[in-house]
């Protein structure tokens, strides 16, 4: 990791369209001045925190390949990863690059001791994986609205089906599906079951 971190680049995402980066750009661009640091480029998208591919994101992972920068900088740990495995798998890989990571809401920079501690805390990924669940059954939800399906009851509907399947995809626990949707454990494994029987109908 670098000490004297000096070339950063911004990292800023939000999922829809309806939303904006300029605050978190903002925000950014704040603590670079803070700390003397050089903003050598910004990498901004449009794409949900679920989607399983997000070439800026990608681009930017290139370009920390590259070491044409110091640090990344997001405003917060749900900008930058996926799923909890993939985020483990971004610090390692950032640790073995030699990029610090910089995440403002969550206060942590990896140049300095304190912040490469705070890596193994739980409560970074805890409140990393609420944020993911909730934005994930948002989109679900969105989906089925766009699809004509009228929501809320029966407490089992569309709805609620396009949100699991959404989540199962991520590969989301069956408890933490139905403890995040409020229905049982076993309507949620009735999709997940049927999403297996479709996926061997296809193969």
């Amino acid at each position: 990791m670098t000490t004297t971190p000096n070339r950063v680049a911004l990292y800023a995402r939000v999922s829809t369209n309806a939303q904006h980066t300029e605050n978190q750009l903002r925000r950014l661009h704040e603590v670079a001045a803070l700390r003397g640091w050089t903003v050598v480029g910004e990498y901004v998208e449009t794409v949900s925190g679920a989607a399983k591919v997000r070439p800026v994101f990608d681009k930017l992972m290139a370009d920390a390949r590259r070491r044409r920068f110091d640090t990344i900088a997001a405003v917060d740990v749900s900008r930058l990863g996926r799923s909890l495995s993939g985020l483990a798998a971004l610090f390692e890989e950032v640790r073995q690059i030699g990029v610090d990571l910089y995440l403002d809401r969550e206060a942590m920079d990896t140049s300095t001791p304190a912040g490469r501690a705070m890596l193994g805390l739980a409560g970074v990924f805890a409140a990393f994986e609420r944020d993911l669940i909730i934005e994930r059954t948002m989109a679900g939800l969105a989906t089925a609205r766009a699809k004509g399906v009228r929501l809320g009851r029966p407490p089992v509907g569309d709805g609620i089906v396009e949100a699991i399947r959404s989540l199962r995809e991520q590969k989301v626990g069956i408890n933490s599906i139905a403890r995040e949707l409020r229905v049982g454990k076993s309507t949620v494994q009735r999709v997940a079951d049927q999403m297996k029987g479709e996926a061997a109908h296809v193969g």
